[in-house]
């Protein structure tokens, strides 16, 4: 890879621990599934790299010894870099910072498992450290959650919808996919 690289893709926490989680829904990773690889693809066309997070925790599912913090089986086999976190955000225990900042990027693109926690901490973090950011909310996945003092049930839509609010115009561009691969089409 070349020294000044100027965008990359993050490609987040996509990775075998969370199909062994209770709340695992199949419907809604198929959806997740298509439009990651569309976003993938079109990177690669556009020579945008990708590279992978995996978030690492000492036991459990997302230990090491689980054999799950790896790449889910549909992710292509040839993108270019992996980053272990311990926490959510990718940038700052990784060493993802150090990198960027080594190949001289600017522009991270957003994508991965789970919408409202590591990516949307890491699009928060990444743009304090003065990166342009691009959400592509379209290529995140989540899961209900259930509000403890309510007891409000969030889809995955209520989900994807306030982390669209809270980040846009304040930490991140919005984008589905075909209006991120038309961005960076264009420039």
């Amino acid at each position: 890879m070349s020294e000044n690289i100027e965008t990359v893709h993050l490609a987040i926490d996509i990775q075998q621990s969370f199909e062994h989680k209770p709340d695992w829904d199949l419907v809604e990773f198929r959806k997740f599934e298509q439009h990651e690889l569309a976003l993938i693809a079109g990177l690669q066309d556009l020579a945008i790299p990708t590279i992978q997070i995996f978030h690492i925790e000492p036991n459990g599912i997302f230990g090491k010894k689980s054999g799950y913090t790896i790449a889910m089986d549909f992710m292509p086999k040839n993108l270019n870099g992996i980053f272990e976190k311990h926490i959510h955000n990718a940038l700052t225990d990784s060493g993802l910072h150090e990198w960027l900042k080594q190949h001289n990027v600017r522009n991270i693109i957003i994508s991965g498992i789970r919408t409202e926690q590591c990516c949307e901490t890491t699009t928060r973090v990444a743009s304090d450290f003065g990166y342009h950011v691009d959400y592509v909310t379209q290529a995140t996945l989540t899961f209900p959650m259930t509000h403890q003092q309510s007891g409000k049930v969030f889809s995955t839509d209520d989900i994807k919808t306030k982390t669209e609010l809270v980040l846009q115009d304040r930490f991140a561009d919005i984008h589905t996919v075909d209006s991120l691969l038309a961005k960076y089409k264009g420039m």
